[in-house]
């Protein structure tokens, strides 16, 4: 991430800025596309992109952030940080690719271009892996592939760097020309070439000879002919080239593959000869991309003898933070499979982002092959920590204990892993976030199992990325300006309490709402600063909400009478949301009682309205849109006789997930957002452009035969007439899996096979039917995920995906996960 050589002026003349320059001896060796993430504010050059918001809103939060240095193209913001150097340009994003193009054409070093539709990230992981032992290599963070991830990954290459890996992806026709540009690949790498964005082209041919555009100067093209079909060997890339295939005839020929306790055993022709090598991975993707990096280090000359010995090496590659509960009250992010600066700064940014504990701790193993000395390196990390405001730091290796004296905070320092688990109870971890961040060889897995509550079989796995992408899906349907309150009542829809509002928080939304008070106060317990309105307050929940600052709602002339005497006289514009009846006849003030409405407002300063809503009750219907229209109508007439009955203006609310979707005249000042974050959308087709964001997972507890006419389960409803086999599971009603789901009813899917549950659902179990399939016990079962949906599990039993989401019980432990 530093680069010394680049001053502030020498990055005015290669953008052609027109510069405003207050510093000329600024250096420049960290690009922040963030305002949250900001490492070394002194040395970072913040670009204000227009992607998925517009950059210059941020610049006063990055210059608060302590940056004096931007890329701009909005000339409107050149004088408002008069002491900062500010380049102006046309098109920010344009800027950013040019100066890592400049940066890459001024090192000379081999590179490795990868793209594909799936596998880039594993292989270009795994080729990390297996060549870092001959090579200093330089490569994407994490799956930085995009046409701003490629130039921030092509920025980190510096001088003492032989070698570079850098994966790319594109979504539509005429992204990868730049990209190509940017990287320079010597040697090119296609992988599997599937349906992914296959949206953004007319065909499978149109993406693949797009994708290809990567690799048109490379040295080496690596690829299968089973992905280049309908191309012939003239139309590939590549001044030579090197093929593999489990199909046909290649450079390397698979011949066959031989399943050995949970590795592949393949054999190959190569040169006119069989070679060997052991895969340790028994899955079909990690099989395909195992051979990827096996064609890779046997074009790169390597071996056959050199290959197997390096491949059977490979381990796991976790591309997720897994957000845990820990023991003792505390919080436990998992990402103790790799340890490097880039993922570092990445997994602390995560760190930072939950609130929900006052302490911030960071496990850290020895960090290697960074090409750096100890004490540059451990000397950077030690700025890095103090720049995230890590609280305590744990080193566990060598290196990092003897650099002990570079950090300045509660530190304890352990020469190995071992020495760690020894010393563990002596450590005290209490109410605290805790940062697992270790290279493989420490194996820090067995720290996290010390650090974490034991989590029963039956998880649910929440993805934050998912829940931000749908996040920004419906900020990008929303107007300018106006704002997003986010429901998180009920648990967050089932999938969390602070976990969700942290991210929501991190993420800029103007609003959180929660159905009751002891909700809010978990919240602001959590860390949660933002507004919270409490749509069910109860006068005895009064004292709690004035406690907490949260918002109430007021909903009739009892409440509002309510609050305002139990406030005291002392207060003035306590925030209050009104909401006002236009159709679901649930909650809210009728037309007929705004004007004793309107005098008890006038009567007191107590209180201050922020906001008028109401609730749309039909904006996922067609059918209802008339009504729809109705609604909205009187709810403007009521909102304007309370704006001119109290004399100023309030926010302004009445559209829910579908009425975003729907009906763009309804978004007024705000719009709530709720299922539409976790996936489902009644006005989309399909959820169309919505992530999933729950998995619902459980294991194989036992596998039995059953007889002819043998009976299942309590009431010996459950039967196979012609006998077979069945697997008890490790979900219940009381985890939530409801008992109408029995008999048939309910499917989940073992080993990628749709099987049926049989009998009746037990409090703790059900059993399903595995007859004719492989299926052992350990095994892990999906109740729903992204192919076994939560609206398919719904229709199973006439419900909607409300209920399936929220009634996943407590007990059932939650696993968060972010890239």
């Amino acid at each position: 991430m530093s680069n010394p050589n680049y001053s502030i002026s020498l990055i005015a003349g290669i953008l052609s800025a027109k510069s405003y320059i207050a510093n000329d001896q600024a250096i420049i060796t960290k690009l922040v596309i963030d305002s949250r993430s900001v490492i070394d504010p002194d040395e970072s050059l913040f670009f204000a992109l227009n992607a998925k918001r517009n950059g210059h809103e941020y610049l006063k939060d990055a210059y608060a952030n302590g940056i004096k240095n931007f890329v701009i193209s909005d000339e409107d913001y050149i004088g408002s940080f008069p002491d900062a150097n500010v380049l102006l340009v046309a098109d920010v994003l344009v800027a950013l690719q040019t100066l890592a193009k400049y940066n890459r054409e001024h090192h000379t070093l081999k590179t490795i271009a990868i793209t594909g539709s799936n596998g880039k990230t594993i292989v270009k992981e795994w080729l990390y892996q297996l060549l870092a032992a001959d090579f200093n290599i330089v490569r994407s963070p994490k799956s930085f592939n995009s046409q701003i991830g490629v130039p921030l990954s092509v920025w980190e290459i510096e001088e003492n760097h032989t070698m570079g890996i850098f994966e790319a992806g594109i979504s539509k026709s005429g992204e990868m020309d730049s990209l190509a540009e940017i990287i320079q690949p010597t040697i090119g790498i296609l992988t599997n070439i599937g349906e992914a964005h296959a949206e953004g082209f007319s065909s499978v041919k149109e993406k693949l000879l797009e994708k290809l555009k990567l690799f048109k100067n490379a040295e080496l093209f690596i690829y299968s002919p089973e992905y280049t079909e309908g191309l012939s060997l003239d139309d590939l890339p590549g001044k030579s080239k090197f093929s593999w295939s489990f199909k046909q005839k290649a450079d390397l020929q698979i011949l066959f593959i031989e399943p050995i306790d949970g590795r592949n055993y393949i054999r190959a022709k190569f040169k006119g000869e069989e070679i060997e090598c052991l895969i340790p991975f028994s899955d079909k993707a990690s099989l395909e991309n195992g051979v990827i990096c096996w064609a890779t280090l046997l074009a790169l000359n390597y071996t056959p003898q050199q290959t197997d010995a390096l491949l059977e090496k490979l381990t796991l590659v976790s591309m997720r933070l897994e957000l845990k509960n820990g023991i003792n009250q505390c919080s436990v992010i998992d990402d103790s499979y790799s340890a490097d600066i880039s993922s570092l700064a990445i997994a602390l940014d995560f760190l930072n982002l939950q609130n929900q504990h006052p302490k911030k701790t960071l496990i850290l193993s020895d960090l290697y092959e960074t090409g750096k000395s100890d004490e540059d390196l451990y000397a950077e990390i030690s700025a890095l920590l103090k720049q995230k405001n890590v609280n305590r730091l744990i080193g566990v290796g060598p290196h990092i204990s003897a650099a002990a004296k570079l950090f300045d905070m509660e530190t304890s320092f352990f020469d190995s892993t071992l020495a760690f688990i020894e010393n563990f109870p002596s450590l005290h971890f209490s109410n605290e976030t805790i940062l697992v961040k270790g290279a493989r060889r420490f194996e820090f897995a067995r720290i996290s199992k010390l650090i974490t509550q034991k989590i029963h079989d039956t998880v649910l796995e929440i993805d934050l990325n998912a829940l931000a992408g749908n996040l920004q899906f419906y900020r990008n349907k929303v107007k300018p300006g106006v704002k997003v309150m986010a429901m998180v009542k009920a648990f967050s829809y089932g999938s969390g309490s602070f976990e969700i509002a942290n991210l929501l928080q991190y993420h800029k939304v103007d609003y959180l709402a929660v159905a009751y008070t002891d909700e809010g106060v978990a919240l602001r317990k959590g860390g949660i600063s933002m507004p919270i309105m409490v749509m069910s307050p109860e006068p005895s929940a009064f004292d709690a909400i004035v406690k907490h600052k949260l918002e109430p709602e007021i909903y009739n002339l009892d409440i509002l009478k309510s609050f305002i005497s139990f406030l005291s006289e002392n207060v003035k514009n306590y925030p209050v949301h009104l909401k006002i009846e236009t159709g679901m006849h649930r909650l809210g003030f009728e037309e007929p009682e705004l004007a004793d409405l309107l005098q008890q407002l006038n009567e007191t300063e107590k209180v201050k309205v922020i906001s008028v809503f109401s609730h749309l009750v039909g904006s996922d219907d067609p059918q209802h849109d008339e009504f729809t229209a109705h609604q909205l109508e009187r709810f403007t007439s009521a909102a304007d006789k309370i704006k001119d009955g109290i004399g100023y203006s309030f926010i302004r609310h009445i559209s829910n997930t579908s009425g975003i979707s729907r009906h763009p005249e309804a978004q007024l000042d705000m719009v709530r957002l709720g299922i539409g974050l976790y996936g489902f959308d009644g006005g989309l087709s399909h959820n169309k452009g919505l992530q999933t964001v729950a998995v619902l997972k459980t294991t194989v507890t036992q596998v039995k035969p059953i007889k002819p006419n043998e009976t299942v389960g309590y009431s010996r409803r459950g039967a196979l007439p012609n006998g077979g086999m069945i697997a008890t599971v490790k979900i219940g009603y009381a985890d939530g899996y409801n008992r109408k789901f029995g008999n048939g009813v309910g499917k989940m899917l073992i080993n990628g096979q749709l099987v049926p549950t049989v009998g009746v659902i037990c409090m703790d179990m059900c059993m399903l039917d595995v007859t004719g399939l492989d299926v052992k016990t350990g095994d892990e079962v999906i109740v729903f995920n992204g192919k076994l949906t939560i609206s398919e599990l719904a229709k199973q039993i006439d419900t909607i995906p409300y209920e399936i989401l929220t009634n996943v019980s407590q007990r059932v432990k939650r696993v968060y996960f972010y890239e």
